[in-house]
């Protein structure tokens, strides 16, 4: 799968479907529930690696866990999802070259076919431009932005006509600098809808609707292992739950059995 594959499940009229994975493990799992790509989203520093926000998470991190995502795909090149990893906070907003030197490594040293980066400002559809023009596949993602949590926070975007009017000039924007695919995050499912049908690339929603090209979910959130959930996905089990039951049988269960008690010998008689 790559990005052209994307683009053409569009123009068919077929769903794309993503979700994030940050190990071997993970990979496996969502490949086999058949989905057309795996993000390799710095949503993993929350979920994986304890932090609070996306923003510590380094390339280093995110190239560490693609490799990893890599070595749990099966089956041949073609056959297997196409894999996108989020370039972190500050890999990308200082420019050109260091963009194009984290970008570079990402697909030199990982399976990734791809990489996403957040916003729609002039700043960023010069690196977008720079990465396409390079030969660099990039996804954009727009709405709520998490590696601008201290600015724009976790709340729904695009509420009100002049930032609804925002977010559709920058989403024509990354189209016209070369971006494959669009994420729009946490944002009415109208606006969603009326951009799906105005871009010809797909537009992947998360919290935006359902009448996008595709959805993307992080996959720990629908399991039901995070501790919480975003109100856009609600988990499909307790997983948490699950497997905290299970281990604990077995912990009940583990060591040494309990000594069988035997009755002494009784005494001959005189």
């Amino acid at each position: 799968m790559r990005p052209a594959d994307l683009i053409h499940r569009k123009q068919a009229g077929l769903p794309i479907r993503m979700l994030t994975a940050w190990d071997a493990l993970s990979a496996a799992l969502v490949q086999a529930a058949g989905v057309e790509a795996v993000l390799v989203g710095d949503s993993l520093a929350m979920v994986v690696l304890g932090h609070a926000t996306t923003l510590p998470v380094t390339l280093e991190e995110m190239i560490h866990h693609t490799k990893a995502v890599g070595r749990g795909l099966g089956g041949t090149a073609s056959e297997r999802p196409m894999v996108i990893c989020d370039l972190p906070f500050l890999s990308y907003q200082c420019g050109g070259d260091l963009a194009m030197a984290a970008a570079g490594r990402v697909l030199k040293e990982t399976e990734a076919a791809a990489v996403k980066l957040e916003g729609g400002e002039a700043e960023t559809l010069q690196v977008v431009d720079r990465l396409v023009r390079t030969g660099v596949p990039v996804m954009g993602h727009l709405g709520l932005t998490p590696q601008s949590v201290h600015q724009l926070g976790y709340r729904r975007q695009a509420n009100d006509p002049i930032s609804q009017e925002r977010l559709r000039r920058q989403a024509r924007d990354l189209e016209a600098a070369g971006c494959f695919a669009l994420v729009l995050e946490h944002v009415p499912g109208p606006l969603a809808s009326s951009l799906r049908r105005q871009l010809t690339i797909p537009v992947i929603g998360i919290g935006a609707g359902d009448d996008c090209d595709g959805q993307v979910r992080v996959t720990a959130d629908l399991l039901g292992l995070t501790s919480r959930q975003p109100p856009f996905s609600p988990p499909l089990i307790d997983g948490r739950q699950l497997a905290v039951q299970a281990l604990r049988q077995w912990t009940e269960h583990a060591g040494p059995a309990a000594p069988t008690i035997r009755p002494s010998p009784a005494a001959p008689h005189c």
